[in-house]
């Protein structure tokens, strides 16, 4: 790690922080009594974006529950530099929002089997005319609802007699400058006093907050929106049902340099140990050494995001050791190692915990010691591995199914040819699994 590495980390270290979280929390406050400004909750909202959907299913009962100023706004993605792989994106997007919208009961394409492109730009410059109206809000959540449910024939009608402008292009642009000078870059996202919520996975913690400050309006039950915590609960088996014997292995691509990756781990582990599962841990190299470039203001969302996951789930996590270049080949060589002598669970937990929690500098032969001796590789060995270069025909084949079963990046489960991505999908791989071993016999046990 040279001296921009190691400063950038420890600034990374500083800002992720809980001290440095209830500081800035603490200060927007202030501000905002001094200026009488009310609760100010910001959404930013794409049409064809069927994670904005989901989100603006619950904005309703957020403005019913707590006594905020919710702002809505139209906007449009920030181009492929946020997005690597728009196209794949756009339809893993649509898979993983039926899914969750089956979980959640909330209808999803129940009236059609797409959205109805051929009106989106019609529809978006009809809401463009009424940005000022006191219903827009509500009209902007039906457009979505409308759209995501497939009902082609009730766009046809609020679209009809719409006149062809550039007025609905002018908003996203707008709305997008907006979003991108507020610190962030993608739709479905919610902003309050300087912190940011993406999705409906991420909007408890919008609600814990504004639970703390007292927001919370007292004879307004707010049960819709404690429903998604509830939903993505799930209870492990206490012994593997008889029917999973018949699974195919459960497969985990990986990245060392990927924190959700760690923060997954323990969790796939428990998954894969309940229902009985051999487990295929599939390493590839990160994005960033794949040629794929990250924005900074994505990059930044993201770890802080990490760090607030590993709260919840409470993980060790913030003192970071960036093992980007060497670090990453280091550790990827000695995986295949530590794969050869069955240590490659210990190793795996040992180095996400080093990079991740404890700053060591895994591209260092001091730091790689301390991760290997902890996990029980004779070190000569570890030497000898981290010299050859024939795991890069493994990890690329990795990479190559990963990409090939629809994902392009890390954390990404897959059993047979069900394929979630992301470290806050695992409850939907595990009802995936129930229904699998759903005998009709009763409880899984």
């Amino acid at each position: 790690m040279n001296i921009r590495q190691a400063m950038r980390t420890k600034l990374v270290r500083f800002v992720i922080g809980e001290r440095m979280q209830r500081t800035r929390r603490w200060l927007a406050e202030k501000r905002r009594k001094l200026t009488a400004r009310p609760h100010t909750v910001s959404v930013f909202l794409e049409l064809d974006d069927p994670y904005s959907y989901l989100l603006s299913h619950y904005l309703p009962s957020l403005a019913a529950a707590y006594d905020i100023e919710l702002r809505l706004y139209l906007t449009q993605a920030c181009g492929d530099a946020f997005r690597p792989e728009p196209s794949m994106l756009a339809q893993y997007a649509e898979q993983d929002c039926a899914r969750l919208a089956r979980e959640l009961g909330i209808p999803f394409l129940d009236k059609g089997n797409a959205p109805p492109v051929e009106h989106r730009r019609a529809l978006i410059n009809t809401l463009a005319a009424d940005t000022d109206g006191a219903d827009y809000s509500d009209e902007l959540v039906e457009s979505l609802a409308l759209y995501w449910r497939g009902d082609i024939e009730a766009i046809a009608r609020r679209v009809s007699g719409a006149e062809q402008s550039d007025a609905g292009d002018k908003l996203l642009l707008h709305n997008q400058r907006r979003l991108i000078d507020l610190g962030h870059y993608d739709g479905a996202s919610v902003h309050y006093a300087g912190e940011w919520y993406r999705g409906v996975d991420r909007l408890c913690y919008l609600t814990d907050r504004l639970d703390a400050l007292g927001a919370r309006k007292q004879a307004v039950s707010s049960a819709m929106l404690a429903s998604i915590r509830q939903v993505m609960q799930v209870s492990l088996p206490v012994a593997p049902p008889s029917a999973a014997k018949d699974l195919p292995p459960l497969e985990l691509f990986v990245s060392f340099r990927s924190p959700f990756s760690f923060l997954l781990l323990n969790r796939v582990y428990a998954i894969a140990d309940s229902f009985g599962l051999e487990l295929k841990i599939r390493p590839v190299l990160p994005m960033l050494m794949r040629g794929m470039q990250v924005p900074r203001s994505k990059l930044m969302y993201l770890v802080i995001d990490a760090a607030r996951e590993a709260r919840r789930l409470e993980l060790p996590f913030g003192k970071i050791s960036d093992p980007m270049g060497k670090g990453t080949e280091r550790c990827l060589a000695v995986f295949f190692y530590a794969l050869g002598e069955k240590r490659e669970r210990d190793f795996l937990l040992n180095a996400g915990e080093a990079i991740w929690a404890n700053a060591i500098n895994v591209s260092t032969d001091k730091g790689m010691r301390k991760v290997t001796g902890r996990t029980g590789l004779f070190w000569p060995d570890v030497v000898n591995a981290m010299a050859r270069d024939d795991w890069r025909k493994t990890a690329e084949a990795n990479r190559e199914s990963m990409m090939d079963s629809g994902s392009w990046g890390v954390p990404t489960m897959r059993l047979g040819d069900f394929v979630v991505w992301g470290q806050d999908r695992d409850w939907l791989l595990v009802r995936h699994i129930e229904e699998l071993c759903d005998t009709g016999d009763g409880i899984l046990v």
